[in-house]
């Protein structure tokens, strides 16, 4: 299952750059390196390490709870079972890449700046799965003993991400948090446009 193997991998790599700094520094997202070496393949490998073990745990934590539900679930029942796993793929990997190309256009000229983890990915994937069940409670904060409808987390997520990345006052990809999200979002709704209907549908039922 692409879900698991995608776990696997990324704890793989991850925690062999933890203690191999020429893993870390070779698959790292630096803008700077990526325009002036052409190293494009920078804008998916950054995915595969992540900056400790906190950082790892809590990306593939949440990759985990949505990730196995729209691979197996969701996918499979929009699109069939090979294309929804096509599409599943397609989606994590867009999200990695495009949810870089801000970062990159803000930081190509800048050598100091460095991104690493697997946050636009999964980003995409979460946001996908709100597009499509914006009332599931699938998506859990650890702290809270009570259960939030997905799409006001996703709406305080999004809104966190942007003005975090306005401010720019430390150093957590709040860019790629965003444009991950909008990725995952719009490119599952141009897949299938009539999941934006039910979305809407759903969302003014609530109300």
């Amino acid at each position: 299952m692409i879900t698991y193997a995608i776990i696997a991998l990324t704890c793989l790599v991850s925690i062999s750059a933890f203690s191999n700094q020429q893993i870390y520094q070779k698959a790292m997202f630096n803008p700077y390196i990526v325009n002036h070496n052409r190293e494009w393949y920078r804008f998916f490998s950054h995915i595969f390490v992540h900056a400790d073990w906190v950082h790892l745990f809590f990306n593939m934590y949440a990759f985990f709870l949505l990730g196995l539900a729209v691979e197996q679930s969701y996918f499979p029942a929009l699109f069939g079972e090979g294309r929804g796993e096509l599409n599943f793929l397609l989606l994590y990997i867009g999200g990695a890449v495009v949810s870089s190309f801000p970062s990159f256009e803000k930081h190509k000229n800048n050598s100091f700046y460095n991104s690493v983890g697997a946050s636009g990915a999964v980003s995409a994937v979460i946001f996908s799965a709100i597009l499509i069940r914006p009332l599931s409670t699938e998506i859990r904060l650890i702290f809270l003993p009570f259960h939030i409808p997905s799409f006001i987390l996703g709406a305080a997520y999004l809104g966190y991400s942007w003005y975090m990345s306005k401010k720019g006052t430390d150093n957590i990809g709040h860019d790629a948090h965003f444009w991950g999200a909008v990725f995952g979002f719009v490119m599952t709704g141009i897949m299938k446009p009539a999941l934006f209907v039910s979305f809407a549908t759903q969302i003014k039922d609530f109300f």
